[in-house]
């Protein structure tokens, strides 16, 4: 079944088409990411008229793409800047003129999408597993117990974190209570999906072309992290947008985005990230195939 997925987020719209099998994406047909920056503002509580129009615009050529590949079914869903917008209803409206019924993902929704991605495309054992989905506007959590599955999702994101000015210590406040409960489970193997990590990845091989094959997988450990920190903390704005590996839109915020990875990895004592490309939008894309619903999950509030 081929399957349009247009992943809306906090800083970046994506659309991934593929082929999916049972649960499983046996082809990437085609993807494409414009920086749209939804959450333009997102301190305000409200989206900004601007950041609806471009978003929109690239929903409506996003949808277009997908017809001309032959979808059998378009599925479009929003995070963080949407579901915590007092003025949703707006975009909303507004994505319906462009051609499109959004979903708005609970922030618990997303977390269990993007786990369901990361099992799909990565061999990995539940036992001592942490899949962390660092986003634009939310971080989410993911560690499966025994036969139960914990999600969590937090206001913690490289936008929200960077607009907000942020210090590390308010992230660890903030992130402090999701981390104890993930300590519980003993975690040893921690993956990472979202925009964030994989720019650490890019930039760690130094990509001068992004290669997910590259990406996908990649491992990098806490002081890799560390000395990209410390490179990004020496370079200017300009000077950031020309390293290798960094998408020049995401220069203001990659480093508030790589201070939330490093904190997660020092507060659980994991020396490395695995990096997954395969996220939320597999998930969505395997979901809508199979229609397979969450079993045995329970939500931290």
């Amino acid at each position: 079944m081929r399957i349009a997925v247009i992943d809306i987020g906090t800083n970046s719209t994506r659309l991934l088409v593929a082929d999916v099998q049972g649960e499983k994406v046996e082809r990437v047909v085609h993807f494409d990411l414009v920086t749209t920056r939804l959450g333009e503002g997102i301190g305000s509580g409200y989206l900004k008229k601007e950041a609806i129009r471009r978003t929109c615009g690239t929903l409506k050529h996003f949808l277009e793409r997908s017809h001309s590949l032959r979808v059998e079914r378009v599925i479009a869903a929003a995070t963080s800047a949407v579901r915590d917008a007092r003025n949703r209803e707006e975009f909303l409206e507004e994505a319906r003129r462009a051609g499109l019924e959004v979903t708005v993902l609970s922030g618990e929704e997303e977390a269990y999408l993007s786990y369901l991605g990361v099992v799909a495309g990565l061999a990995v054992k539940r036992s001592g597993l942490v899949v962390m989905d660092v986003g634009g506007g939310s971080t989410e959590f993911i560690w499966p117990q025994g036969d139960l599955l914990y999600c969590r999702s937090v206001n913690v994101g490289a936008v929200r974190m960077t607009e907000g000015g942020h210090d590390d210590a308010a992230i660890s406040r903030l992130l402090s209570p999701v981390l104890e409960q993930v300590r519980l489970n003993s975690p040893r193997h921690l993956v990472g999906v979202g925009g964030t990590v994989t720019t650490c990845a890019a930039m760690v091989q130094k990509l001068a072309v992004y290669d997910p094959d590259r990406v996908h997988g990649f491992v990098i450990s806490i002081e890799e992290v560390e000395d990209l920190l410390d490179v990004l903390s020496r370079c200017t704005l300009e000077e950031r947008r020309r390293l290798p590996g960094l998408q020049p839109e995401r220069a203001d915020i990659i480093t508030a985005g790589l201070r939330i990875v490093r904190l997660v990895m020092r507060e659980l004592n994991i020396s490395c990230l695995q990096v997954s490309e395969t996220d939320i939008m597999h998930g969505l894309a395997i979901k809508a195939a199979t229609g397979v619903e969450r079993k045995n999950v329970i939500i931290y509030q």
